[in-house]
This record gives structure tokens, sequence and C-alpha cells, in this order.
């Protein structure tokens, strides 16, 4: 690598391409990134393991500036200037870099994985959800009294992008745990859509509560305020003092107008028998004990059955994503620019139907594992 030498013009873009810190001293990490690549020359002839693996200059060079960034920030004491003149603090410098890229990015350990970014049951839903939360980012967002539907869905979308990526590196138990805060948010997305403002206003208001709960209000007077209004909502809903971190969490729920006049059968203000519920999404009870189990770390977590939670979790995943999308298309799709409207159909012509073939084909799956009873044992 060495003797094809970059120049200090390229080496500045490669800089400007990671976002490095403007104020580390460039000719410094010049000469040093060009001393890791001779110095990986000199590994690779030291070592056949390691001549085999191809080195890639970019993620060298992002371990030397955030290792460089890294001790200038936790060494407040020592200057750059007197660094950079020390030989010494080079070779830790380049120790580090090359140790932690070909530890990390070429002798990681790997979990045993059913799937990888390229399989498309994986990649048609990473770039669905990459296009829909590219057009989420278009709204404001943050300010709960106004945006709180659109941070809700964006935080659900986001989960889903988190789950794909467990699924793709072999955690399929934690990407099921992941999906129960999933369906909690759809749910709770699902409530407030359905029942408007009120409910809406109902759930900003209980978030304020569970902030002076937590004692994040900036005033004993303000909290002592909300906790007036919450011991006042605990007598309209008839709840006793032990019930007040329930309602603080699910008391918005009273802002229904089902729920206030009692025509929701069996309904309790938790999540199960109230905000699924009132989602409509009961059918997803059995499925969220069996993710809270592994949630809390049950032997089912440790002893656990690889290949059927995968499939478990890919199929809940894409069934909450097909209701997370309905509700993005049918609230935000005509508020977003006309050529943004044709990009997204485009895309979902292209793509839906993909989607919808790559559900059906990993239901078969479970439905062959189930109807033989290889769900009951790990495969091999």
């Amino acid at each position: 690598m060495s003797e094809n030498k970059i120049s200090k013009e390229n080496f500045a873009q490669l800089l400007e391409t990671i976002h490095a810190p403007k104020s580390l001293n460039f000719d410094f990490l010049y000469e040093a990134f060009l001393d890791s690549l001779e110095s990986d020359d000199a590994i690779k002839e030291e070592s056949s393991f390691v001549s085999k693996m191809n080195l890639n200059p970019l993620q060298v060079l992002l371990y030397l500036v955030n290792e460089h960034s890294f001790y200038l920030i936790t060494h407040p004491e020592k200057k750059e200037a007197d660094l950079i003149k020390d030989d010494k603090y080079e070779q830790l410098l380049l120790s580090l870099t090359l140790d932690k890229y070909y530890t990390n990015e070429h002798l990681a350990y790997r979990n045993q994985n059913f799937s990888n970014r390229f399989t498309p049951t994986i990649s048609t839903l990473t770039l669905y959800l990459n296009f829909v939360l590219g057009m989420l980012s278009r709204y404001p967002q943050g300010n709960p009294n106004e945006t709180l539907v659109i941070d809700v869905m964006k935080k659900g979308f986001s989960m889903a992008q988190c789950i794909v990526n467990l699924l793709e590196n072999g955690y399929e138990t934690e990407a099921f745990s992941t999906w129960r805060t999933l369906h909690e948010n759809e749910c709770i997305l699902q409530v407030l859509v359905s029942y408007g403002k009120p409910v809406m206003d109902a759930y900003v208001n209980h978030m304020k509560y569970a902030v002076a709960f937590r004692g994040g209000l900036p005033s004993k007077a303000e909290t002592d305020e909300v906790f007036v209004k919450i011991k006042e909502g605990m007598k309209e809903n008839d709840l006793k003092s032990k019930d007040m971190k329930r309602f603080i969490e699910y008391g918005w729920l009273s802002a229904i107008p089902d729920v206030k006049l009692g025509r929701i059968p069996d309904f309790k203000f938790n999540f199960r028998d109230g905000v699924e519920r009132c989602a409509n999404l009961r059918q997803y009870s059995k499925v969220y004990e069996m993710s809270s189990e592994i949630a809390h770390s049950s032997p089912l977590l440790i002893y656990s059955r690889k290949t059927y939670f995968y499939l478990v979790t890919i199929l809940n995943l894409y069934e909450s994503f097909f209701r997370l999308e309905k509700i993005f298309k049918t609230l935000y799709f005509a508020n977003i620019p006309e050529e943004a409207q044709k990009q997204y159909l485009q895309m979902q012509s292209l793509y839906y139907g993909e989607l919808l073939s790559c559900y059906k084909f990993e239901k078969a799956r479970l439905d062959g594992m189930v109807k033989s009873g290889s769900a009951e044992k790990d495969e091999k």
C-alpha cells in the first residue's frame, strides 16, 4: 500500500469526508497515516495470516483520528504541539490504530446469523426504512405539543431499523425483545391517531407527570402543582395511592371516550388490557408476553432457539412495519412536495410487492418449522 502514497490534497478530502475535527494538526495526521500504512506493510511481511487481509485505508484513518482526538480530550494537561514531537506517542497511536483495526474489522467475533444485509428480506426492508425516515426528516420534530405523532412515528421506524441491524448480525433474541418496545410504540401511535387531539393532549400531560415523578422539573413548586393534578386524576378514575405509577404511565387512556363510558370490556390501566386493547392489537398479546420473557432475561433468553426467534422476530417486525407505513401514508404523504411523492410512489411500486413476498417466504419457513416440530430445537 505504501508505494501508492496519498497526496496531501486527497488526504484533506478524506479528513473532510470523515468529519475529522479541524482543530487537529493536519501535518501530524498526514504523516501518522502514511506511517500506519508502512507499518501495515511491515506486519504483513512478518505474518502470512495478516498478509491475506485487505487493508481499508479509510477505516484505518477513522481509528487514527478518533484515537488521537480522544487522547487529547482525556489528557487536557498535554498539548498537541508537544505530543506530535514525541516519537513514543506516535508509536502508541499507530499501535492502537492497527491493533483495533485488525481485531475489530477482521478478527471480530461474529454470532451465527440466519441472514445478512444483502438478503432481500433484510435489504428490501432496509431500503424502505431509509426512504421513509428520510421523508420524515423533512418535518419539524421534538415539540410534543405540535409534533407528537411525527415523533412517535419516527421512533417506531428507527426501532424497526435497529431490529434489522440486530437480526443481520445474529442477535435474534435481542431483536425480539426490541420488537416488544416497537409494538408498544405502534400501539400508542395507533391510539393517538384513532382518537385525536384530546388523547394526544392527555398523553403530553402524562409525559410531564412522569418527569415530575422522576424529580425532573426545575422547581419544587412546579412539581407540587403537577402532583396535585396527578392525585385529582387518580381520584377521578377511582385509583389508590399504590396505583400512582400506573396512572402516570397509562392514565392518559382515560381521555378516550369509550374508556370514560366503560365501553371497553376488561379494560385496565396497563399495556395489554389498556393500550394494546384500545389499539385493537390485542391479538399480539401472547407474542408480546414471550418477548417480555426474553427482555427480562428468563431462561428462554439463554437457551433460545435462534432460527425460531429469527423468524418470529422478522415476521412481527414486518407486520409492525406494514401498520406504521400505512399510518405514515394516510396522514403525511399528502403534505410532502410533489416530486418527493413521485419518488415514494416509484419506490413503492418497485419494492412493496417484494416486501409482501419476503413476508410470505419467511412465514412459510416458520409454518414449516412449527409443523415439523423443529421449532422445538435449534438448527445446527
